[in-house]
């Protein structure tokens, strides 16, 4: 594999003042609706057809945690791993069905000035709630599952019911990008700049990176964050590192480049991105995705914070992790309440990662 040297993106640049995590969904929406009075609403039908939703809310039911006390919001994005279809020819694993290989709870706080991001590993030993699958019949309660195995057991609601009852943080949102549109949309923009402090070569995912800056196309950013087996331990703790590392680079690439400025590049963009798009109903449109965007504008990503659900190694399979306490509940007690999160809540027990 050939990768090419991007200019150095190690040291730090300061983001230009008020630039802002959802403005990139806005702006690229804006540039599509506004593109021309003739192929607008062509452009505006296609992206908003391309959106896929889900009904959460008649789902899970009236039996979910309490809103959250202030205006602050909680999001469940997952990255779904699925090899049916387009996503067959991402090659890397040969796993059936689909399974949500990512998974992070974006807790908003009111005032909506900054954003943490708590990676959930999917290896993680969970109880899974009673969940009613997407044919309408019911799929019993069951303990010690990993916690990636519910997505393909009973679907999208069936997480975000686990992950609310693991937690008791009630989720406003979900959204899903598929790991075939999530790869378009990488090639898209032209490839995402990353910086890896020591050589890597995994051959389960095809990984092969020497240490020093690269810049990704839409292949070798699904192998990063896919890869485990040439990082820290080979566990998947080390791959959740790099799966922070590689979101970071990725918005701050879209938020460089001046799609504004182009049109057709834009909508390019907005139609990947809205191609690998599954969002609870609430968001399953192009007018609520960008209210929601605009919703998030003082979020800035150079004060997005990122931490690993804290974990210790399970007693009886050291291959899974389970939630570890205190620090898990101190975690979930800060987004419950819209608090501040504990120093004591970012340690975690197992510390298989290594920083890629």
């Amino acid at each position: 594999m050939t990768t090419s040297k991007a200019p150095d993106s190690s040291r730090p640049v300061k983001a230009p003042r008020r630039r802002r995590t959802g403005r990139w969904v806005m702006l690229t929406l804006a540039v599509v609706v506004a593109a021309g009075a003739g192929t607008g609403y062509w452009m505006y039908s296609r992206l908003d057809g391309n959106i896929k939703g889900v009904d959460i809310e008649k789902t899970l039911g009236d039996d979910r945690p309490p809103k959250l006390p202030t205006s602050g919001q909680n999001v469940l994005v997952l990255g779904s791993d699925s090899r049916a279809g387009a996503n067959a020819a991402t090659g890397t694993g040969h796993v059936a069905g689909a399974r949500s290989d990512t998974a992070l709870v974006i807790h908003i706080p009111e005032g909506r000035q900054k954003a943490v991001a708590v990676s959930i590993p999917r290896d993680t030993l969970v109880t899974r709630p009673e969940c009613v699958k997407g044919d309408g019949t019911k799929l019993p309660s069951a303990g010690r599952v990993m916690f990636n195995s519910v997505y393909s057991a009973a679907g999208p609601a069936c997480v975000v019911k686990t992950v609310e009852k693991m937690s008791g943080v009630r989720l406003d949102h979900f959204v899903e990008i598929d790991f075939a549109g999530f790869k378009g949309l990488v090639d898209a923009i032209g490839g995402v700049p990353v910086t890896v402090d020591r050589d890597i070569h995994d051959s389960s995912s095809g990984l092969d990176l020497a240490a020093g800056t690269h810049r990704l196309d839409g292949t070798q950013a699904l192998q990063f964050v896919r890869t485990r087996h040439g990082v820290g331990d080979g566990s998947d703790l080390g791959r959740i590192g790099m799966q922070q590392k590689f979101l970071m680079s990725l918005l701050a690439e879209i938020k460089r480049q001046d799609l504004m400025g182009s049109p057709t590049r834009a909508y390019a963009v907005a139609d990947d991105l809205t191609t690998a798009l599954t969002t609870d109903s609430g968001l399953a449109s192009l007018t609520k995705l960008a209210e929601f965007s605009r919703s998030m504008n003082g979020v800035d990503t150079s004060t997005m914070e990122t931490i690993m659900l804290p974990v210790r190694y399970d007693t009886q399979d050291p291959n899974r992790v389970v939630a570890a306490d205190p620090q898990a509940k101190q975690l979930w007690e800060a987004l419950r309440t819209d608090g501040v999160v504990p120093d004591s809540a970012r340690k975690s027990p197992a510390r298989g990662g290594a920083t890629p």
